[in-house]
């Protein structure tokens, strides 16, 4: 029965399919197996979660344990993070200065040359200074004039005053003889009356008290006259003071201008963007280079909602981009009175048009504690980071 059966399903088989080349017969002889084989998988009972966790009962321990450090670390990150303030919108700072000539003249000498570290009051260019110094030695002579002015007036002084004091000698000398002249008068008039004198004595005393008053008047006159000539000499030697501070102005006027010529360092620093050149004609006010003191600092702008916990002393880390493997430490040193756009070409107008609230920055300036032995300048990119708790 059971080849019969066998018999029958292969007419079957035959029959559905015809012959096949071997290749065709192999392959499907291989998808075959492939459909037995998932038929016995499907008929394998399947394994549930509940059978890995009995095969590795270490599993849920560990997913806790790595919870809780997640969590634990997530916490003590918060708590360290919110002890410090941080931004990279902020650069390092300075009062650069333009040095330009104060005076007009040609470059003679230019003793710098560029990003070349200087002290304070060392000459870095000079210009031709030989107008000037002409200009010095007018301005000295016309001291030595006004001196020489003075000198003579004060001797003109001394002088009139030996002629007031002769004027007032001789006032007091016609006094006297003017009172011996009116008591001799007064005696011989008294000796007419009493007939013991002579009428011709009478008039010559009267006549002789007239001489002598117009002398005294005459003397009178005179003291008064060189007592104004003294007042005078006395405004004369005022102008003459004047005229000496005038010239000494001009000394010193034309020793600032000597002065100018050379060009020195107000501080100490770096001598950058040098345009300087020998020949060069330079106009008052002309650039000739830039400079950067040593003293620099860092702007950094924080958001306002950063400032709640920052006070200035807090110390500060301070990263600069160009050295990012160095940290060099700092403080706040003060906070600007308003937000940064206060202080703009043109500041915003929240009263005009729809308001949309924009966060602001407000900048912080933060000294280094101690002066970085790095090269830096203004303009460079930091980040720096505040504790504020």
């Amino acid at each position: 029965m059971d080849a019969l059966a066998k018999n029958r399903s292969l007419t079957k088989a035959e029959k559905r399919i015809p012959d096949a080349p071997k290749e065709d017969r192999s392959l499907r002889g291989k998808a075959a197996e492939r459909d037995r084989g998932d038929e016995a998988m499907a008929k394998s009972p399947k394994k549930s979660w509940r059978d890995t966790l009995r095969r590795h009962p270490w599993i849920v321990p560990a997913v806790i344990i790595g919870t809780i450090a997640f969590v634990i670390a997530g916490i003590l990150w918060w708590l360290h993070a919110r002890q410090f303030e941080s931004t990279d919108d902020a650069f390092i700072d300075a009062r650069t200065v333009t040095i330009s000539s104060q005076v007009a003249g040609a470059v003679r000498e230019v003793d710098v040359t560029d990003n070349q570290v200087v002290k304070a009051g060392t000459v870095m260019a000079r210009l031709d200074d030989s107008i000037y110094q002409a200009q010095l030695g007018q301005a000295k002579a016309q001291v030595a004039q006004a001196e020489a002015n003075i000198a003579n007036l004060d001797a003109q002084l001394d002088s009139q005053q030996s002629r007031i004091d002769a004027a007032n000698k001789q006032v007091t000398e016609a006094q006297g003889a003017q009172a011996f002249a009116q008591q001799e008068n007064t005696r011989y008039q008294d000796l007419v009356r009493t007939g013991s004198g002579t009428e011709q004595r009478a008039q010559q005393a009267s006549s002789d008290l007239t001489q002598k008053q117009a002398a005294l008047a005459a003397a009178q006159a005179n003291a008064i006259t060189e007592q104004k000539q003294l007042k005078v000499l006395e405004t004369q030697r005022q102008a003459a003071d004047a005229q000496l501070e005038a010239a000494r102005a001009g000394q010193r006027l034309a020793e600032t201008n000597v002065g100018y010529t050379e060009i020195k360092a107000p501080v100490d620093g770096r001598v950058t963007k040098l345009s300087a050149n020998l020949g060069t004609y330079l106009q008052p006010g002309q650039s000739m280079m830039m400079f950067v003191p040593d003293e620099m600092w860092v702007t950094a702008n924080f958001k306002e909602t950063q400032l709640d916990l920052m006070r200035s002393g807090q110390h500060v880390d301070i990263e600069i981009d160009a050295f990012p493997e160095r940290t060099f430490a700092g403080h706040i040193d003060s906070m600007q009175s308003g937000s940064g756009t206060a202080f703009s070409l043109l500041p915003a107008e929240n009263a005009t048009g729809n308001y949309i609230k924009v966060v602001q920055r407000v900048p912080v300036k933060i000294v280094f504690d101690q002066k970085p032995n790095v090269e830096f300048g203004p303009g460079m990119s930091v980040v720096p980071t505040v504790k504020v708790r």
